[in-house]
């Protein structure tokens, strides 16, 4: 198995933040469903742009503007063979999943969504692919179905069969849950879903950085993905969709690049993806995300996958032996992400009882409210792994639960 010669001590060197002590103990970093790290090379990669490169992109005819538009367009291609789309046009760099999923609710969503139609998600979706559609559907009355999910932590692709209905327009949903760590059944709901000509959103923000991702297998009409959870720097992510929807959906914001000619009273759209790309983008934030992803390539996806997925049923059969823990979703495909209470300890006093032995860990109801109710709690404790940490953090992590067990006197 590739995990048997996965050694995350060869790469941890390339992360300087990795490298110091919180609280007089070596940092312990499970935060990373949040934010993950950045190597050196991708903090070297901005910095090169910054000393030697800097200009604006595609309308400067002078050598450092072409060498900026050229890392910035190898950067668009490099995503789109990273999630093998079809062309790099494909690919529309926003500020992040969040944005990527705006974009679409109110381009794709206004000009196609009208009064009476449905558009399903899920109950376990991150308040990103929540919100927008629950603005869309006010906006043009629409009305939101929800797929639910059980007490693993699972949706059940009977119960999608079930409120899929003709009224049906849309369907957007996470790829891997940011709570549960649970991987939907994306590949049966997308066949279910064209089988009608509904189009499919998947929100990646877990899966791009975790599983090797290919949106032409999955048949995803939209894929949105940020930068920062998978190494690279934050304000920068991507939106892929199908050149079908790129070409009919109308420009979601104005300004310059966007346009292709323009007069006092009336103007004309530039091609995709530029259509989507009004103003000076971030441009360094594209190279940063270049150099991430030759970074995730050069060790490859499928063994990061396997790592991860070795050190997270290692943490859970650890976690097992504390009987006050109780862990939320049990899913047999799941990703590097548990979420947890320790009896009747608030999240945010365990996580700062963490803090203190050098652990950084995530509490509170990671934008995912509706989750919270339906499990009637406040608020859970996650911790999530990355191709960096290692079972030895793990160890020391339960050990200190176990401590947390004695501290707060149960």
């Amino acid at each position: 198995m590739a995990t048997q010669s996965f050694d995350p001590l060869k790469y941890r060197t390339d992360f300087p933040v990795l490298d110091q002590q919180v609280h007089g103990k070596p940092l312990i970093y499970f935060d990373n469903a949040a934010t993950t790290q950045k190597p050196r090379q991708v903090i070297q990669a901005i910095a090169h742009y910054y000393e030697n490169d800097n200009a604006n992109v595609h309308r400067a005819i002078h050598t450092l503007g072409e060498r900026a538009t050229m890392l910035y367009e190898e950067a668009r291609q490099k995503i789109a063979d990273f999630i093998n789309a079809p062309a790099a046009r494909q690919i529309v760099f926003t500020r992040g999943t969040t944005e990527s999923i705006n974009l679409v609710a109110a381009s794709w969503g206004e000009a196609f969504i009208k009064e009476g139609d449905e558009i399903i998600v899920s109950e376990m979706e991150h308040h990103s692919n929540l919100i927008p559609w629950q603005l869309l559907a006010q906006k043009v009355g629409a009305k939101l179905r929800f797929l639910p999910f059980d007490e693993n932590g699972m949706i059940d692709f009977k119960s999608f069969e079930k409120i899929f209905s003709e009224r049906t327009r849309f369907v957007a949903i996470t790829n891997m849950s940011n709570v549960f760590g649970t991987i939907n059944p994306v590949k049966k709901i997308i066949a279910l879903a064209h089988e009608h000509d509904v189009p499919v959103l998947l929100d990646g923000a877990q899966s791009v950085p975790h599983l090797p991702t290919d949106v032409q297998q999955l048949d995803c009409d939209f894929l949105a993905f940020s930068g920062h959870k998978m190494l690279g720097p934050t304000g920068i992510g991507a939106l892929y969709a199908k050149e079908k929807y790129l070409q009919e959906m109308p420009p979601y914001q104005g300004g310059g690049e966007m346009i292709q000619s323009v007069w006092l009273d009336r103007a004309t759209w530039n091609e995709i993806p530029y259509k989507f790309e009004a103003g000076t983008p971030n441009i360094s934030g594209a190279i940063g995300l270049g150099a991430a992803i030759d970074y995730l390539q050069n060790i490859g996806m499928e063994n990061i996958t396997l790592y991860e997925q070795e050190l997270t049923t290692y943490a859970l059969q650890k976690m097992h032996e504390i009987e006050e823990l109780t862990i939320y979703g049990n899913a047999p495909e799941r990703g590097a992400v548990i979420s947890f209470n320790l009896g009747e300890v608030h999240p945010h006093d365990l996580s700062h009882f963490l803090d203190q032995q050098g652990i950084a860990v995530r509490a509170g109801h990671h934008c995912a409210q509706p989750i919270m109710r339906k499990l009637n709690i406040a608020a859970t404790t996650r911790a999530s792994f990355y191709l960096y940490n290692t079972k030895q953090e793990i160890d020391f992590f339960v050990e200190q639960l176990k401590e947390a067990v004695k501290f707060f006197s149960f």
